[in-house]
């Protein structure tokens, strides 16, 4: 009973998935966390989104051992571990193959702030971490995608709780937040972001970035001490 509310998260978090088109198949999962308990509930791997149920979302704790559940959790979850135990404000991680965020990831490129809907929810580009060097990948493989994640934002001087989202180069995205519902609306934020990027390249291979400004104004109206946006 003490696991509820993280495998209820996790499950309807999950079902947004298809819903927003951000999966195929099973290609995606979404973790919700409990910090005061030092667990998270997952997806389960492999199994349709149509098949789930709170009580299959599986319980692990922030070194990626199963606390509770029969299935195997998803093959990404050493991945939410580690983001998880390092960096203590995220109450949820969205992991997708998203058409045009993974195509991003696929070119191994920053995602650049091109435009106000961008500004809405970053002040900079949207980072891509480089490929994993051949020892990683030889290693403990989804363990260290998440220091490849923590070593991109290390290494760009990114503050996870400001940036809420990345491209793992050649790979995919993954998103978090405050909880798994605003990991979920970043993870769809992203995915329209990276078209509406890849679109303006399309139509104007030399378009600027949006100027200093604008991004200033469009994030702060949202975001900053004084903002206004909504209710």
């Amino acid at each position: 009973m003490k696991y509820d509310h993280i495998q209820q998260a996790a499950y309807e978090a999950n079902m947004q998935l298809p819903k927003l088109g951000l999966v195929l198949f099973t290609f995606g999962n979404v973790s919700a966390a409990d910090h005061s308990l030092g667990l998270f509930a997952i997806k389960p791997s492999g199994v349709p989104y149509e098949d789930l149920s709170p009580d299959k979302m599986v319980i692990v704790d922030f070194d990626g051992r199963t606390v509770q559940g029969n299935l195997r959790p998803s093959s990404d979850t050493l991945t939410h571990a580690v983001l998880y135990k390092h960096w203590k404000a995220i109450g949820g991680i969205v992991h997708t193959h998203s058409t045009y965020a993974t195509a991003w990831a696929q070119s191994q490129r920053d995602i650049p702030i091109f435009g106000t809907t961008h500004a809405d929810h970053n002040t900079v580009d949207i980072p891509c971490a480089p490929p994993m060097d051949d020892a990683m990948i030889q290693g403990n493989y989804e363990y260290e995608t998440g220091f490849q994640i923590m070593n991109c934002f290390k290494e760009k001087g990114l503050d996870y709780k400001e940036v809420e989202m990345v491209l793992v180069g050649n790979h995919a995205p993954f998103t978090w937040g405050k909880d798994a519902n605003k990991a979920v609306y970043n993870s769809a934020v992203l995915e329209s972001v990276a078209q509406m990027a890849l679109l303006t390249e399309q139509i104007n291979p030399k378009a600027p970035k949006l100027k200093d400004a604008l991004i200033k104004k469009h994030f702060e109206r949202k975001h900053g001490p004084n903002s206004y946006y909504g209710q």
